[in-house]
């Protein structure tokens, strides 16, 4: 089954070539296209795509506002949303992952890092710019409001410890296995398990907690 997307960007040409790099793959079909935000969020609520991927600066509703509305907090059933822009330190990234975002991806990614972004998204998982993981995950919480870090409804065990830095790091699942010499499986347990602890949402907001707390010294 092909794997639905639903695009939106402000600039035709962009979204465009977005839409002709995803449809080009054997297993992703874009549904709809949408060149604001209130267009973006009534498209996807209406298809529920497996993949939203929108810009962040949009007309009428900005992305992340578009991204909280499909993905927040208050969202019963959330949509896998990936964000995508042109640089890489975009002051409105930190809010648009805040506001329920899978992933981050720059316009300048490679049709490559665009699909496995949109792979990871719709398989539960996520995926940050590579060159920029652990730079923008520091700037984000250099960043951010200043608030004490929630704590752990129960403390983290050693290997929990391990998964949240690799997490950090911006690695993938498969990878993490490989790392840790686990298998998928339990890779897979152990960021439930943190997610439960973190009362994250997603493996990007569990990377935002370990910058947060410091586990991850900047």
């Amino acid at each position: 089954m092909s794997i639905r997307v639903v695009v939106a960007d402000d600039q035709e040409i962009v979204r465009t070539g977005l839409t002709m790099i995803l449809n080009a793959q054997p297993d992703i079909e874009v549904v709809g296209e949408a060149a604001d935000g209130q267009r973006a969020v009534e498209l996807a609520r209406r298809l529920r795509p497996d993949v939203c991927l929108f810009d962040i600066r949009m007309p009428v509703l900005d992305g992340i506002e578009a991204t909280r509305r499909l993905a927040g907090p208050a969202v019963e059933d959330p949509l896998a949303v990936v964000v995508i822009t042109t640089f890489d330190l975009d002051e409105y990234v930190y809010a648009a992952l805040r506001a329920g975002a899978r992933g981050f991806l720059l316009k300048n990614a490679g049709a490559v890092l665009l699909s496995q972004a949109v792979h990871a998204a719709a398989g539960g998982d996520a995926l940050i710019a590579p060159s920029v993981t652990a730079r923008l995950l520091e700037a984000f919480a250099d960043a951010g409001p200043g608030s004490t870090p929630v704590q752990p409804i129960e403390a983290l065990t050693y290997r929990e410890e391990q998964i949240l830095l690799t997490v950090a790091r911006g690695r993938t699942n498969s990878e993490i296995a490989g790392e840790l010499h686990i298998s998928l499986s339990t890779v897979k347990s152990h960021i439930a398990s943190l997610m439960a602890k973190l009362g994250a949402r997603n493996r990007v907001e569990i990377a935002m907690w370990a910058y947060e707390s410091n586990r991850v010294k900047h």
